[in-house]
């Protein structure tokens, strides 16, 4: 209630400030634009974060305002328990004549990262036992059951170029990830904590037990290096990059990482996004919606490469599907499999804008709704024999703590194996000079095995 009153409250101030500005004809930037932006949060399991980003923007003589010659973005945030973020990426469109340049590093070192197993509903998420490990004074936190210990490079670069002027794209690149995935540090995760609070040492996590049942192989365990190139073609008649009210932007492309490239577990995957800006009130009220699909060629992938949706540009590929890029308010990386798809459907209004401080600022209210299901399975069969373990009488336990795990699945003994994971909510977006835009969004999942929602503050449109 609090929450809410704060919202409204806030604003009613902004609109007043809106209908108390000036009005003018926008002002065309030119030069060097900076936006700067503290990053302060707190996760139970990865302690306080704090941090900083910087949005810089070239716009150079103006002529094509809003949309910015080249644009750099830099983050660090950093964890009171260890978790390292750091990214720098850098957009040109004029660096290399008829050609944009996209290229990026990001280094996350993730000592409590998200993992819920593979394919949707059927890996049963125990909300209630994560409940009652918050709230029950007397019982231990729950929570690092569903936790890995990650730490992803990634370097990469993209290459755009015309093929019918403002209209259609070629795209090219190339990618190199190197990831180093295990199990929990489990001092680091239960610094702090009470000893009561505390994961037992002798509970294993649900990454480990998939390990025992062989759902994650010897040969990908500890992860491996993905060195691939991507391909792909791109139709954008979006009439603003960052803050589009019209147009279409569509793109399909294929991931190639074969073992002569480098990479340790070769795979190729392909990708398909559509996205449309409907203008009911020209720059003032969008329907915007984005429809994707994820796919693997053949029958397999590394599972470290399962959770990212890939993307071109100034971006990086992000952990999906759960999360502010993806599904809002569902737990990231809730979803992941073979293939994917997911949607995006959001109303946007710019309900005020006005000038100040020779700033062109603006403030949007969002309402959306968001959704993924796994289309295509992961193979999570047993795999282990007897004589992987010491005993007959442990290879019977583990096959037992499996069948009994596999049975919890909400879909278990359906024919389809993953129902609709679907959220819905509301945001408040700043927005200053069409392009730095700071969002503040919450989302609701219908199903509480997605979660019980979650509040983001974060920069930009998800699309």
């Amino acid at each position: 209630l609090t929450m809410k009153r704060t919202l409204i409250t806030l604003v009613s101030i902004l609109m007043v400030l809106g209908l108390s500005a000036q009005e003018k004809n926008e002002i065309v930037k030119k030069g060097i634009n900076l936006g700067p932006l503290p990053v302060v949060a707190f996760d139970a399991d990865k302690g306080f974060q704090a941090g900083a980003l910087l949005n810089i923007y070239d716009f150079g003589d103006g002529a094509t305002y809003p949309n910015p010659y080249s644009q750099w973005y830099i983050e660090a945030s950093f964890f009171t328990k260890g978790s390292q973020l750091y990214v720098l990426t850098f957009d040109s469109k004029s660096l290399i004549p008829g050609v944009r340049f996209s290229p990026g590093v990001v280094l996350i070192n993730a000592k409590a990262l998200d993992f819920y197993g593979f394919n949707g509903y059927q890996s049963y998420y125990d909300h209630e036992k994560v409940a009652q490990g918050k709230n029950d004074p007397e019982s231990y936190l729950y929570s690092p059951y569903y936790k890995t210990s990650r730490t992803h490079l990634i370097a990469k670069a993209d290459f755009t170029g015309e093929i019918i002027k403002d209209k259609l794209y070629w795209e090219a690149g190339y990618m190199f990830n190197w990831f180093r995935q295990g199990a929990i540090d489990r001092a680091k995760v239960n610094k702090g904590k009470d000893p009561e609070k505390m994961f037992p040492d002798d509970m294993p996590t649900l990454y480990e037990q998939y390990r025992t049942w062989g759902i994650i192989s010897d040969e990908e365990d500890g992860g491996g290096i993905n060195s691939g190139i991507k391909l792909g073609l791109m139709y954008d008649t979006r009439d603003v990059e960052n803050s589009p009210n019209k147009g279409l932007w569509i793109e399909g492309h294929a991931i190639l990482a074969p073992k002569w490239l480098g990479t340790t577990n070769p795979y190729y995957r392909y990708s398909f996004t559509f996205r449309h800006y409907v203008p009911i009130v020209m720059k003032k009220l969008t329907l915007a919606y984005r429809l994707n699909y994820q796919g693997t060629m053949g029958e397999s992938a590394p599972f470290y490469s399962l959770p990212f949706f890939s993307m071109f540009g100034s971006s990086y590929d992000r952990d999906g599907m759960g999360g502010y890029r993806t599904v809002r308010g569902m737990m990231r990386n809730r979803v992941q499999a073979l293939d994917v798809a997911f949607y995006n459907a959001e109303l946007r209004w710019k309900f005020v804008d006005f000038q100040l401080f020779k700033q062109n600022i603006a403030f949007s209210l969002t309402a959306f709704s968001d959704g993924a299901i796994a289309v295509r399975p992961y193979d999570m069969s047993f795999k282990k024999e007897v004589t992987d373990f010491s005993t007959p009488a442990l290879y019977m336990a583990a096959k037992k703590e499996y069948d009994d795990y596999m049975a919890q699945s909400t879909t278990y003994g359906k024919k389809h194996f993953d129902d609709l994971h679907a959220t819905v909510g509301a945001g408040l977006r700043f927005i200053m000079n069409q392009n730095f835009i700071v969002a503040f969004e919450y989302g609701k999942p219908f199903n509480k095995q997605d979660g019980n929602g979650a509040f983001y503050i974060n920069t930009g449109y998800l699309f």
